[in-house]
This record gives C-alpha cells, structure tokens and sequence, in this order.
C-alpha cells in the first residue's frame, strides 16, 4: 500500500473509531447518568424496586443502551489497535485486550445483574416463594451488585486507559492527547480501587471520573471526529 492509500485509510479508522466512540459516550451515559441514576435509591429498597417496576420500558432500555454500547466498544477496541500499533505493537495489543475485557466482556456479564433487578421488581410467577419486602431487596441487591460490576470492569478499563494514553503520547498525535487519557485512566482506577478500599467516599470518586473522563476520553473523540471529517490529508508521519 503507497503512502497516500495509508493515509487515507488512517483518516476512515479515525472517522469510524470517532463516531463509534461518541455512540458508546451518549448510550452508555445515557444509561447510566440518567436512567439508573433517576431510578436507582441505593438505601432504599422499596423505592427503588416501585421506580423499576413502575418505568420498565426505560429500564430495560438502559440494558439495550449498554448492550449496544458494549458491542461497540468490542469494535472500537479493534480499531485503536490498528491506529497506534506502530507505536508499540505489544502495547497496543495489551490495551486493546484490556478493552475487549472490561466493558465487552466483564461490562455485558454485569448486566444479567441489571435484568435480574428488574424481574425481582416485576415479581413474575415463578418467584411467588418471595413475599414483596424480600423481592424488594432483592431487586435492590442485584443493583448494588451492578454497581460493583461496573467498578471491577473499572479497573481494566483504566488500565487501558493509561496504556493507550502512553501510545498516544508516542504517536504524532498532540502529546496532550496522552497525558488527558493517562488522566482518566487514573481517575477510573482511583474510583474503583478506591471504592473497595476506602468505602464512603463514592460521591467524590464518581465526579472525579466524570471529569477526567470528558477531559480524556471526550477530548479524544472530538479530536478522532476531526481528523476524519474536517481534515482533507493527513501528514505523511500520521499514517504510519
């Protein structure tokens, strides 16, 4: 492949991992900034088992939203590796693997917790051994045990982070690019290591990784959109 067919190329892998990247940020975010988090009340069971069960078509597509996000993610993994292998081929196969764990495997098992949540809600036939105090709590259990899941994912999800980060930061692409992604995978890996050792401060985990991931992950998006909607050729040290 000549130079120019290696740019061009280039530019559709930005375009495609840009556009799949702001997909997985609205869906995902969707999901869970506003559905769980308008619906979820983590002390209390009973209301939150009635705010499920009362909006159910919305709960289920926070699943949906996840689940399409998560298969996205899958794709997205893919092509990061084919932008930035050159820049460390054992490195970027090592994020990329850190990825497809995270959020297509560990993130899409995770939701059988938030299915569950909802049948216990729904408290369907077949659970009539249950009186509606125990399905309550159940309901919220499944919950909690949501939220935890999304924290282990948390944990390789950061990791890729900084390594992709540090490919970035290698690259041709601004050095700050990098260093943003290292910052978010600090703060992912400070949320979820954070809210197993030091229980009480979720509030202030949450918001720091909600802040280094837009200055990260975001950042990256707009920056991936750009270079392939609104740049006519890349420089010849972009493509290889």
């Amino acid at each position: 492949m000549n130079p120019l067919d290696e740019r061009s190329e280039r530019k559709v892998y930005m375009r495609q991992t840009g556009l799949m990247y702001l997909l997985v940020i609205v869906l995902a975010g969707f999901s869970q900034g506003y559905i769980r988090s308008s619906l979820i009340v983590s002390d209390d069971a009973v209301a939150t088992s009635l705010n499920i069960s009362g909006e159910e078509g919305l709960f289920r597509l926070g699943l949906v939203f996840d689940l399409v996000a998560f298969l996205l993610d899958a794709i997205i993994s893919i092509l990061l590796f084919k932008l930035f292998r050159a820049y460390g081929q054992t490195l970027a196969l090592t994020a990329m693997v850190l990825r497809l764990l995270a959020h297509p495997a560990i993130g899409s098992l995770n939701l059988l917790n938030h299915y569950l949540a909802l049948q216990t809600a729904l408290a369907p036939d077949f659970l009539t051994g249950f009186d509606a105090p125990q399905l309550q709590s159940m309901s919220l259990l499944f919950m909690e045990a949501h939220r935890v899941g999304y924290l282990i994912a948390g944990t390789f999800f950061g990791l890729h982070c900084l390594l992709l980060g540090l490919l970035l930061y290698r690259s041709s692409l601004p050095g700050w690019l990098g260093l943003l992604m290292m910052l978010a995978g600090i703060g992912y890996e400070m949320e979820s290591l954070g809210n197993f050792l030091a229980p009480g401060n979720e509030i202030w985990l949450a918001a720091l990784v909600g802040v280094t991931a837009i200055l990260g992950e975001v950042t990256l998006t707009g920056y991936l959109l750009k270079k392939g909607f609104f740049t006519s050729t890349l420089k010849a040290d972009e493509s290889n």
